[in-house]
C-alpha cells in the first residue's frame, strides 16, 4: 500500500538530504494528524508539487502538526509531452468531477473555459473564487493519487480568448495539437493524436514540450460559431467513440486515450 501523502505549499529546503528533519504544520499538518491520523512510526510521503517526493517517517505527532525524518527523496521528471484539459465551465459540480478524475489520470495542466454554452458563469468579481475552487479540488485529488506533480490551474478565458492563444505561434514553443471533442466530428481522437505524434518525431529534451490540448464543451455542447472559429485557430476535431458523454466524463476519457497513443501509459 502506499503511503499517505502531504503537500508542502514552501516546498522542502534545496539543501534536504536523507536524515534532515521536516516539520508539517498549518492546514496540512492538522489534517495529517486530526483527519488521517497519522501516527509516528508511520511513513509518509511529502510532496512539493513540482516533481520532489520526500519519503520520511514520522517521529513525533502533536494536536495539529507532526515531525518527521526524511528516509530519501525522490525526484520525477516530467512527461514528454504535456497534456492540458480545456474544461468548459458546466453546472452541477461537473466541471469539478472532470478536474478531479483527470488530476487522478495524470493531466499536466488545466485551463478554465467560458463556452457561450456554458449555464456556470464566471464574471470577473467571481473568477478568482472560481479558479480557487477548482485549485482545492486539484489539490486534494493530487494528494489521493500520490502523484508529485501539482497541475496548474490557469485563469478562465472565453471563446475568443482561447481562439487568440491557439493562433499564437512563437520561436521556443513545441508543436501543439489543440483538439475539440465533437460528436460531430469523424474522425476519432486516437487517429488524431497518433497522426500529431507521428509527425512531432522523438521530442527533443532541449526544447519546449509538445503539448496536446483537450477540449470539452460544457453540458449544452460546443456552439457550430465555437467550433469554426476555434477550427480557424488551428485545431481540429474528433470524436471520442459512439456514445455522447457528459462534461464530467469526456475530459477524463480523451485523457485516457491521448495517454496511451502517446506513449504514456503501461498497459
Amino acid at each position: 500500500m502506499s503511503n499517505q501523502a502531504f503537500l508542502l505549499d514552501e516546498g522542502l529546503p534545496a539543501t534536504a538530504a536523507p536524515g534532515d528533519a521536516v516539520d508539517l504544520d498549518g492546514p496540512e499538518g492538522h489534517h495529517a494528524v486530526t483527519v488521517k491520523r497519522v501516527r509516528p512510526g508511520e511513513q509518509i510521503d511529502l510532496l512539493d508539487g513540482t516533481g520532489t517526493r520526500a519519503v520520511c517517517t514520522v517521529r513525533q505527532a502533536g494536536k495539529a502538526s507532526l515531525s518527521a525524518v526524511i528516509d530519501r527523496i525522490e525526484h520525477e521528471e516530467q512527461p514528454p509531452v504535456q497534456l492540458v484539459l480545456v474544461q468548459a465551465l458546466a453546472k452541477g459540480d461537473r466541471d469539478l468531477q472532470a478536474v478531479e478524475a483527470a488530476v487522478e489520470l495524470g493531466v499536466d495542466a488545466i485551463q478554465p473555459w467560458q463556452s457561450d454554452r456554458s449555464v456556470v458563469r464566471w464574471p470577473a468579481a467571481k473568477a478568482e473564487k472560481g479558479r480557487a475552487k477548482w485549485e482545492a479540488t486539484v489539490r486534494s485529488a493530487v494528494k489521493q493519487s500520490r502523484r508529485s506533480r501539482r497541475p496548474e490551474v490557469a485563469p478562465v478565458v472565453s471563446t475568443a480568448q482561447l481562439a487568440a492563444r491557439l493562433g499564437l505561434t512563437g520561436a521556443g514553443k513545441g508543436p501543439e495539437l489543440a483538439v475539440i471533442l465533437h460528436e460531430g466530428a469523424t474522425e476519432p481522437l486516437s487517429a488524431v493524436v497518433r497522426d500529431f505524434m507521428d509527425e512531432s518525431g522523438t521530442p527533443d529534451p532541449t526544447a519546449a514540450r509538445p503539448r496536446i490540448l483537450l477540449l470539452v464543451g460544457p453540458e449544452g455542447g460546443i456552439a457550430d460559431s465555437e467550433v469554426s472559429r476555434l477550427v480557424e485557430a488551428g485545431a481540429k476535431t474528433a470524436v471520442l467513440g459512439r456514445h455522447v458523454l457528459r462534461a464530467s466524463t469526456a475530459g477524463p476519457a480523451a485523457l485516457v486515450v491521448a495517454r496511451q497513443v502517446a506513449g504514456l501509459l503501461d498497459l
